[in-house]
């Protein structure tokens, strides 16, 4: 394998020491016999029918850690003759790049091109991403980049317009196990494990097979005279932490997943996610603010007390501190997830604010204009204004919008909640507005 900062890798059948770790002992010597990536490797994949085309495509391997992104790349420049150099974006800079870009074009002027693999792409700064454009453009390198981040947040435009996007997946049981039988056909022993403790082992492993095969190897080494049941093995092993990063897309899809279970009224749902993200470390303030924002987007009128509870929680919170007040967080999260549903508030914002942006500057009628000046009084304004208090039912059903505008409907409560009640009590004031409005136009005729 390359060294980090860019050496050219020893040929793909080069066996690794018996020394070497496990997870390098066991790297697939052909893409068939990669793992759990069938999608993209298998014949009507698309590495499958780049491979077999004989050409490939700059790319962009994005996906979990312990995935087989390295080893992928390895093996699609052995299966197309290519030279295999690989780079390190967390090891390399300028200089790196420069070197190794200077060598593929040497080396493509000898009619052997060069397969350029940089690893953790999206570390490299934009400035630097821009510096392998004319040379995937001029075919002096085909380029294949590995990330655990979304390219569409991480990488140029320009540099994701000349690569294709190949999505890995999580490895799941399935393909954790044959990994698994892989790792105890080479070692030609069966780890000392119960069958029981053999699945919990595979679900720690959150579907990341290096994490696995580091794990199996230390059991391998182990002496005993029993296998382990599941609470002896955690006694021996961590469970590998949940990958998430505060500022990146593990975060954004969770609170996504958080908020849409809470909108769909799945409690159970929006507690798993919650807990996800509380046990993932992530910052109870940042999801206080998150549950605020859904109590008045997805609730709102409907159950105006699913704000309250929100700003109660975060009180609570700082009352508390963690972990005693994160169950006043719980307590909020099954509050909007059990309460009904209503995004008429939102709406009506949305509304109503594009429709000020397109009216401008749009004078009130004079009548609901304050007159604090004589002046202001002389010119008519406040005259006529009906004290809603002074009439029957409290309600004037006076006209409030500007002249130049017809009165405008943004807030359309739904039938549920508090908001079934208040939409009755908008068509009631409705109607005594039309037969006001009548009996004003009957005495201005008379």
């Amino acid at each position: 394998m390359a060294d980090l900062f860019g050496s050219e890798a020893p040929a793909i059948d080069a066996a690794p020491g018996d020394n070497a770790p496990l997870a390098e002992r066991l790297r697939p010597s052909s893409l068939d016999e990669v793992i759990g990536q069938d999608h993209l490797t298998g014949e009507d994949g698309a590495i499958g029918r780049m491979v077999k085309a004989g050409k490939l495509s700059s790319m962009i391997l994005w996906g979990p850690p312990g995935t087989g992104k390295t080893s992928i790349a390895r093996l699609l420049a052995d299966a197309v003759g290519l030279r295999f150099v690989a780079l390190s974006a967390v090891f390399s800079g300028v200089a790196d790049l420069k070197k190794a870009f200077a060598e593929a074009r040497k080396m493509a002027g000898a009619d052997r091109r060069t397969l350029l693999f940089v690893d953790e792409i999206h570390r490299f700064n934009r400035a630097q991403q821009d510096g392998f454009l004319p040379y995937v453009e001029d075919g002096t390198i085909t380029l294949v980049g590995a990330t655990t981040e979304n390219p569409s947040f991480e990488l140029n435009a320009a540099l994701l317009s000349r690569a294709q996007v190949l999505i890995l997946h999580r490895l799941d049981e399935t393909a954790l196990t044959r990994l698994l039988d892989r790792a105890e056909e080479l070692e030609d022993k069966q780890l000392p494990l119960t069958d029981d403790a053999r699945a919990a082992l595979i679900a720690s492993a959150d579907g990341d097979g290096r994490f696995l095969l580091n794990q199996a190897e230390t059991l391998f080494d182990l002496d005993l005279d029993e296998r382990l049941d599941p609470p002896a093995l955690a006694k021996l092993l961590q469970r590998r932490v949940a990958v998430y990063d505060k500022d990146r897309e593990g975060h954004y899809n969770l609170i996504s997943a958080l908020h849409k279970s809470v909108r769909g009224s799945d409690p159970q749902a929006a507690l798993y996610y919650l807990a996800r993200m509380l046990v993932a470390g992530e910052e109870p303030l940042y999801l206080l603010r998150r549950l605020v924002r859904m109590a008045s987007e997805d609730i709102g009128l409907a159950d105006p007390s699913a704000l309250v509870q929100c700003l109660a929680a975060k009180d609570a919170y700082d009352f508390l501190g963690s972990p005693e007040g994160e169950l006043a967080i719980v307590q909020a999260t099954l509050y909007l997830a059990t309460a009904p549903k209503s995004n008429a508030a939102y709406k009506a914002q949305k509304a109503a604010f594009k429709t000020a942006k397109e009216t401008g500057s749009l004078m009130p009628p004079q009548n609901i204009l304050n007159a604090p000046t004589k002046l202001m009084k002389d010119i008519g304004y406040g005259a006529g204004y009906t004290y809603d208090h002074d009439v029957e039912d409290g309600f004037s059903g006076d006209d409030y919008w500007p002249e130049a505008m017809e009165p405008q409907k943004f807030y359309e409560p739904v039938g549920r909640g508090l908001e079934a009640k208040i939409a009755e009590r908008l068509v009631y004031w409705e109607e005594q507005r039309a037969r006001r409005r009548g009996s004003r136009d009957d005495a201005e005729g008379a």
